[in-house]
């Protein structure tokens, strides 16, 4: 037996489990035997335990086995059975060629026919629409990627075979998210290249469906998509106000998610912030991990900007790096910007990169806040919204009010402020790093979970805007 064949064949079965009932899969698939295929008469020949499952198949499911073996072993693929006859205690074979089999599937022009896994192209055919230069070899590692990243070149590895499935990322404008699902794509196609990948930004996608029911092949795009083995989508946000583009994509992942394929979704908030999505999508989002890409420290920003300058041969000196991680807002846009333009203005007028460059440069590349806020501010805000007193919060009291404000406070200056954990316990109630970092990830598991909450976080940060 060729081993290749008989591979061939299992993915056969593999797409007719995806078309019919488990009850009929049982029934009259399952039973089935591979034999032998001839490659040079194209003849596939396979072996059914009796008459009447040879006449039940020919007669019900033909046009499914014409297209399963159309798809997986050519177009000119010709079936035989070989029929087992029970006669006086012996098994006796016959071997019968399919009347409908080898015949080519037709489709009616511009129908739109129902959705089904068997019509889409071949993977060699499929464009992933993958950036091929965003990888893992280049997202650099940092605490505020460390879990996504681990978690992404997991599921590159093993897609569609790991609890984190739907994988939800989110995060601000320019942290990494759509670098890492890009990684997570190169990567999965690298291992697995007969696996259909594909990357789309929630805009094409609703274009593409947009356009689709505009020339009434909304089943066709349906039936794409539910043929991917690996969906990633992108900027998911922008369908907060486009239910009918949420109810198609609603059915492609139930669909996905059924079949065990992998589920990526990119969003610049979590799904608790979702607004006009209903719940029943939100809920599925959520069920497989929910991972944050927070904005790079000045650490991570600094590696990133080493990373960048080994790999494109720059020479940037020490300080003028240090300088762009800390104005750079903790944008990896904005780092790239800044050094591809200093890059530019070093060639173009034969001067050294410095300092004093580097100061042009920021000036009109990067927004630079020159009223950032202190934790004295953000304590006094959250502590207003709460109505308690600053020096409750600094008190030894565990009341379950002062803790919240103490750990809500925390959060905010973690997120606002470019000060070590250790620093920010110190001037919140004197506390050590270790509670710090343990409010900070409390606080991001409400926010995921509490829409009230959540409110409530939004408010006191349009606070601090109202104060700039």
């Amino acid at each position: 037996m060729n081993n290749s064949h008989k591979t061939l064949w299992d993915e056969c079965l593999r797409l007719i489990q995806a078309n019919v009932t488990e009850q009929q899969y049982k029934t009259w698939f399952a039973p089935i035997v591979f034999e032998s295929y001839s490659e040079t008469e194209h003849t596939l020949l396979v072996q059914v335990p009796s008459p009447y499952v040879y006449e039940y198949l020919e007669q019900h499911y033909v046009g499914l086995l014409g297209k399963v073996l159309a798809r997986v072993f050519g177009a000119n693929v010709r079936l035989s059975y070989r029929i087992v006859t029970v006669k006086a205690l012996h098994n006796v074979t016959t071997d019968v060629e399919s009347d409908g089999a080898s015949v080519e599937i037709q489709q009616p022009q511009g129908s739109n026919k129902a959705p089904t896994t068997l019509d889409a192209a071949t993977p060699q055919h499929l464009n992933p629409q993958l950036d091929a230069k965003k990888t893992f070899q280049n997202f650099i590692e940092g605490d505020s990627n460390k879990l996504p990243r681990t978690v992404g070149l997991s599921i590159a590895e093993h897609p569609g075979k790991t609890t984190f499935n739907p994988f939800f990322i989110y995060g601000p404008s320019g942290c990494g998210k759509t670098h890492l699902v890009n990684a997570i794509g190169v990567r999965c196609k690298e291992t697995y290249p007969q696996k259909r990948v594909l990357y789309v930004s929630a805009r094409l996608f609703q274009v593409q469906f947009t356009d689709s029911v505009r020339h009434n092949t909304t089943n066709d795009f349906i039936n794409f998509y539910q043929s991917i083995d690996v969906l990633i989508v992108d900027d998911i946000q922008e369908w907060m106000n486009s239910p009918k583009t949420l109810d198609t994509f609603f059915h492609i992942f139930n669909h996905l998610f059924r079949m065990g394929r992998q589920i990526i979704l990119a969003s610049d908030r979590p799904p608790v912030d979702l607004q006009g999505m209903k719940d029943r999508l939100l809920t599925r989002f959520a069920c497989g991990l929910i991972a944050e890409l927070e904005k790079p420290n000045v650490q991570l920003c600094v590696d990133i900007l080493h990373a960048k300058c080994r790999r494109d041969g720059l020479k940037i000196p020490a300080d003028v790096i240090q300088y762009i991680a800390e104005t750079a807002n903790g944008s990896v846009r904005d780092l790239e910007g800044v050094v591809n333009s200093l890059m530019a203005y070093s060639i173009v007028y034969n001067t050294n990169v410095d300092m004093r460059l580097a100061e042009r440069i920021i000036k009109r590349a990067v927004k630079v806040d020159n009223h950032p806020l202190t934790v004295d501010e953000i304590l006094e805000k959250v502590c207003r919204h709460y109505n308690v007193e600053q020096r409750q919060v600094s008190s030894k009291s565990r009341k379950r009010d002062l803790v919240q404000v103490r750990q809500v406070s925390m959060y905010l200056a973690q997120k606002y402020t470019k000060m070590p954990a250790g620093r920010i316990g110190q001037l919140i109630g004197n506390r050590d790093h270790s509670t710090v970092i343990h409010s900070c990830n409390a606080i991001e598991q409400r926010l995921k979970v509490d829409k009230t909450f959540s409110a409530e976080i939004t408010s006191i940060e349009n606070s601090f805007k109202l104060k700039k």
